[in-house]
């Protein structure tokens, strides 16, 4: 997205971490998808293949979530921390949908 755009949204620098906090809820998805469809499975290289793809998402989820460590948009170790970010960021969205309506 354009920076004149996002700033204009409210968004300024949040674009980055947005994109990253979806990407990490797909990555938790396909985990979950992944486990369930190796517990339907009958055959047995079916299975291993399941298996695979859901060691790349596990790989997948740790990168992401290494990524927004390293950028101060995750603190699963500071709850307090998190929980100011999180309430930071659903002002972000709400200020973000109010200057769309007007």
């Amino acid at each position: 997205m354009n920076q004149l755009i996002q700033n204009l949204m409210g968004m300024g620098g949040l674009t980055d971490q947005v994109i990253a906090t979806d990407f990490l809820i797909s990555a938790k998805a396909a985990i979950r998808n992944y486990a369930v469809a190796i517990t339907e499975t009958a055959t047995p290289e079916l299975k291993a293949a399941l298996r695979q793809q859901l060691n790349d998402a596990i790989a997948t989820h740790e990168k992401i979530t290494n990524y927004m460590i390293a950028k101060g948009y995750h603190h699963p170790h500071d709850l307090s921390e998190q929980l100011t970010l999180d309430l930071n960021t659903a002002d972000t969205a709400i200020n973000i949908a109010n200057n769309l309506q007007q």
